[in-house]
């Protein structure tokens, strides 16, 4: 008896072992997700100042 909850607690503490790493894999791919997204809206905040600034400089 005490070798099968010895062989289950093994398991038990092998199958904990695989979800945290499966959980902090998805966690990081998260934070780059909002970084690209930050990216581009930049990117897109920096085309239309070009535009307002190519449209002052054609009305003066």
């Amino acid at each position: 008896m005490k070798k099968v909850i010895s062989i289950m607690a093994v398991a038990a503490f092998l199958f904990a072992g695989v979800v945290n790493a499966q959980e902090k894999k998805e966690a990081k791919k998260e934070p780059a997700k909002m970084e690209k997204k930050e990216a581009k809206a930049e990117k897109k905040e920096a085309k239309a100042e070009k535009k307002e600034a190519k449209k002052a400089e054609a009305k003066k």
